[in-house]
């Protein structure tokens, strides 16, 4: 059945190779600009991105012809054989296997925009591991009030 109109909102989370620093500041924007293509040109559309050192954050809309690990795929995949062709990081770079999604309501895009765009801030306080945890933490109890309501 065809769907005429969707609310897909996704935060994508995605980790450098063992987490290691491989995207430099001098790179950040053009890695940030071949990402946001790749995702306008999948049926989605790129609302906040910025890639940090060790790993990416950013939030699409999503068509529902993709799902979010076919995104995510191309997004790492392409990304990937970009830096990799350009020399836009320290050696060698790979993503690591897996990356987070996290579904993200109409009313809180904005919200996750701000914090997506307010990384190099946010890392001066918060390690990416303290925040994964946090993340993880924060929808692993959401999804436990959720099971609680049923």
């Amino acid at each position: 059945m065809k769907i005429e109109y969707h609310n897909l909102y996704t935060h994508f989370v995605l980790s450098t190779l063992g987490r290691q620093p491989l995207i430099p500041e001098s790179s950040r924007i053009r890695i940030e600009k071949y990402i946001t293509g790749i995702v306008n040109n999948n049926s989605s559309k790129m609302y906040a991105i910025r890639a940090n050192p060790e790993h990416l954050h950013f939030i699409a809309s999503r068509s529902p012809a993709i799902s979010e690990q076919e995104l995510a795929t191309i997004v790492a995949e392409s990304s990937e054989r970009f830096i990799n062709e350009n020399n836009l990081a320290t050696g060698k770079f790979a993503w690591q296997g897996s990356a987070s999604a996290f579904s993200v309501s109409k009313a809180d895009v904005d919200k996750v925009c701000k914090y997506i765009l307010n990384q190099a801030e946010h890392h001066k306080k918060v390690t990416f591991a303290e925040e994964y945890e946090q993340f993880i933490k924060h929808y692993q109890e959401t999804l436990h009030k959720n099971k609680k309501i049923k």
